[in-house]
């Protein structure tokens, strides 16, 4: 008998899963492994990379309950009802260009997004993945664009200290109804009208995705021109050309206008007085409407 009730919200289906990420030609992936329920599927990977773990693992969970975002934030979502996924990478890459990884899994999952789900995805920096929510007798590039999922990347140092992997989650909010959302500003796939619903066709998108977008990057030694992950990243950004105000830990708010994305994919805000500050960490708040 299923041991699941909800004919809303199957689990992933992960023998299907592993067919078409791991054994297709080309693929970008060693491993699938999804599970029930789980704490945090990024504090499983970063167990397991301490462990010695190999490049090319996913980690999916049905359920988390202990999910986290950026800044430490805590992360919910009703069961199977979003995408909660973990990728271990070992990129031979120079530690110092490892910052572009985070912004390079949102193109990725943007990508996604566009294609299979047929939605108008952006970036706010740096890896806030956004998409305008649905409004009957709207046209959907005019709806009020809300946070669709978040990107969490750590670091994980080898016995050196270096860096000698990196983490990289995501939580994808697909299935939920408004009240089920973690907080007011946030959307789901459903509240935006997208094509597809399906866990396992949006999860199997995104990570093609972000494997293509890996791969290129990496086969470019890092190198935001060449790999072509920075020019993609600006297309993608909705807070260029935005009047921000960027809130830094333990410092005082930076406010002006976001002129630019650097090679360091850091924010360049030019300040009233003419400053232009160089930002490589932040939480954004948008305080002009959002371009369409």
């Amino acid at each position: 008998m299923s041991q699941w009730t909800d004919l809303r919200r199957p689990p992933l289906r992960a023998a299907a899963l592993r067919r078409a990420l791991t054994e297709e030609p080309g693929a970008s992936w060693r491993a699938i492994d999804v599970v029930p329920g789980t704490g945090s599927t990024n504090a499983d990977l970063v167990a397991r990379a301490r462990a010695g773990e190999p490049e090319g693992l996913v980690l999916a969970a049905d359920h988390q309950d202990r999910g986290r975002g950026r800044l430490g934030r805590a992360w919910s979502a009703p069961p199977r009802a979003a995408l909660t996924v973990s990728m271990l990478l070992r990129p031979a890459v120079d530690p110092a260009r490892w910052s572009w990884l985070p912004l390079l899994v949102g193109v990725g999952i943007t990508d996604a997004l566009t294609r299979t789900c047929e939605l108008p995805a952006g970036l706010k920096w740096p890896n806030d993945v956004l998409v305008p929510e649905l409004h009957a007798g709207e046209p959907p590039e005019l709806g009020e664009r809300r946070k669709v999922c978040g990107i969490l990347a750590e670091a994980v140092a080898g016995p050196g200290g270096a860096p000698d992997a990196a983490v990289l989650g995501f939580g994808l909010n697909v299935d939920q109804d408004r009240n089920e959302l973690p907080v007011p500003d946030a959307t789901s796939l459903r509240l935006a009208g997208s094509a597809t619903l399906d866990r396992d066709t949006v999860l199997r998108a995104c990570l093609r995705a972000v494997g293509v977008r890996y791969r290129s990057w990496v086969e470019a030694g890092g190198d935001p021109k060449e790999s072509g992950i920075g020019a993609a990243y600006r297309r993608a950004c909705l807070t260029l050309g935005q009047e921000v105000e960027v809130e830094l830990p333990g410092s005082r708010p930076v406010r002006g206008t976001a002129e630019e994305i650097d090679d360091a994919g850091r924010l360049v805000v030019l300040e009233p007085r003419g400053r232009r500050r160089a930002l490589a960490a932040g939480d954004v708040v948008h305080v002009r409407a959002e371009r369409a």
